[in-house]
């Protein structure tokens, strides 16, 4: 039983993660009906500029100065995706409007390359190391349940409070704030909402700055677990699955779908895969995603497309 606990903490803490990375994919969509394929290119984009300006930035002694130098960089990098967003809608998305979805989804493929091959130029490529403070060590939990306790990470389970924390900071924001209000009525219909004063443009700008904030913290978090690689994009792609369970409109769904995913692929990677020789959690998502698309395409918590003719 502690076994399988262990199995499932784990699972639930990945799912988070996956989660996070959702959530840029969900909050594009909606708000402008770009499904953006440049969000795992953000993650790498992001990640490396926090790595690259923690070390370019003069290092200051002691553990205040360690903090002070990665709220420095963390700011930086922040500033840089919020520019990239600008410079996204300025230069491309602005130029698009009311084009077809796969112009829109070419385009973003675009932005996914050029964003790769930017971040190589600046930054190099090498593999950084990203040291943000949290624990690296292993804790045992439930001592008083089961005998020597259930392993748990503890970078993984900061990684995934602080993910959970984004994840419903997201949520509410959507829900309850007035530019929130505004983000869900361009979903729902770009010209009703242009009709009564909202402005578009505007909006898409913040939404990419919000969907790069998560990238951001998305590409910090997997940097400091993996160190950042360019196969960092690649484990963006995991989300992708997420959004097909949950619903490409749903930000409840990419939580779900999220925590679906981790858990499913842990526990069937560790109970089924010596089974049949392993490598089931490279693949799980994927299948599972296609089982979805044939029976439920519109996912979890999806709208329903209905057209009538």
């Amino acid at each position: 039983m502690a076994f399988f606990l262990e199995t499932l903490i784990g699972g639930l803490m990945t799912g988070m993660l996956y989660s996070l990375v959702a959530l840029g994919f969900v909050l594009i969509f909606k708000a402008s009906g770009v499904f953006n394929f440049a969000q795992g290119a953000m993650v790498l984009f992001a990640a490396l500029a926090m790595a690259r300006f923690s070390t370019w930035i003069p290092q200051f002694t002691g553990l205040s100065g360690k903090l002070l130098i990665n709220i420095l960089a963390f700011g930086v990098a922040m500033l840089i995706m919020i520019a990239v967003a600008w410079l996204i809608e300025r230069l491309v998305l602005g130029k698009l409007v009311n084009q077809e979805g796969i112009t829109l989804l070419m385009a973003t493929l675009g932005i996914t390359y050029f964003l790769d091959g930017l971040g190589q130029t600046i930054f190099g490529n090498d593999i950084y190391k990203i040291d943000v403070g949290l624990p690296k060590d292993p804790v045992f939990l439930f001592d008083s349940l089961f005998q020597g306790g259930v392993l748990v990470n503890q970078e993984d389970m900061a990684a995934a409070l602080i993910a959970a924390a984004l994840v419903g900071a997201l949520a509410a924001f959507f829900q309850y704030t007035s530019t929130g209000r505004a983000l869900r009525a361009v979903a729902d219909d770009h010209q009703a909402a242009q009709s009564i004063g909202i402005p578009l443009r505007r909006i898409w700008v913040i939404v990419w700055s919000v969907a790069g904030f998560a990238a951001l913290v998305a590409g910090v978090i997997w940097g400091s677990k993996l160190g950042v690689q360019f196969s960092l994009s690649l484990v963006a792609l995991k989300a992708l699955p997420v959004v097909i369970l949950g619903g490409l409109t749903s930000v409840p769904g990419a939580i779900i779908g999220g925590l679906i995913i981790g858990v499913g692929e842990k526990l069937s990677e560790v109970f089924i895969g010596p089974m049949v020789g392993g490598g089931i959690e490279i693949w799980f998502a994927y299948v599972l995603a296609l089982l979805f698309l044939l029976v439920r395409p519109q996912g979890l918590f999806g709208e329903k497309i209905i057209d009538r003719v």
